[in-house]
């Protein structure tokens, strides 16, 4: 999947989460994707959260 299909997804969730479910549930899923991004990265190796700037 290419980024303009995933964001076409994930836009599609959240409206559907606004749409029947209100602010909150709009809300949940936004940060719950966001999470979900997060984890996604850190497990695909895109991500290191242990990397540290050095000056």
């Amino acid at each position: 999947m290419n980024a303009a299909t995933t964001g076409l997804a994930a836009g599609m969730a959240l409206g559907f989460a606004g749409y029947f479910g209100g602010f909150w549930a709009f809300l949940l899923v936004l940060v719950l994707g966001a999470v979900g991004l997060i984890v996604g990265l850190v497990v695909q190796g895109d991500l290191d959260l242990r990397a540290r700037r050095q000056r």
